[in-house]
């Protein structure tokens, strides 16, 4: 399967990355709970950051619903314990410099900004139900009402 044929009603590729806190996770980890896999650019932008608190104020209600938060980025750890500290995160940020997860995904594009193109990571999430089967997806999102987008998708799949 290539990346960019990841789509919906497919099975999630499975990985295994550092993390937050100075663990390790897989997605396998996580079979019996619903994963919401959320991909971003960088650390302590302000997209990203609101993002992040975005998906953190919604934390308890996600976790109430049996659903899981990992964020994915090519920051380093340092990057991301320091990004998870100033905004109190309280779900894992995973490490992924070699962009294989973010490859596996398929969110890593061509961009364009300021007239300027340059490949990074496209602003996505992915809702993987309790089988590990992808059930939505959310490519180039728009950061403000997402995690409220987010947990009606998790109360549908329920």
């Amino acid at each position: 399967m290539t990346a960019k044929a990841l789509q919906e009603g497919m099975k999630a590729p499975d990985f295994t990355a550092l993390t937050t806190g100075g663990g390790k996770v897989s997605l396998s980890d996580f079979k019996g709970k619903i994963i919401v896999l959320y991909f971003y650019p960088r650390d302590n932008t302000p997209g990203c950051t609101r993002e992040a608190c975005g998906f953190q104020d919604a934390l308890s209600r996600i976790k109430r619903l049996g659903a899981v938060v990992l964020g994915v980025s090519k920051d380093s750890l340092k990057s991301h314990e320091g990004f998870a500290e100033k905004y109190g995160l309280r779900f894992p940020l995973l490490s992924d410099p070699e962009k294989k997860i973010i490859q596996a995904y398929g969110v890593w594009k061509e961009k364009k900004m300021y007239g300027k193109t340059s490949l990074g990571v496209e602003r996505s999430t992915f809702l993987i139900d309790e089988e590990g089967i992808v059930r939505k997806i959310w490519r180039k999102v728009k950061v403000d009402g997402h995690d409220e987008e987010v947990l009606q998708a998790i109360k549908e799949l329920s």
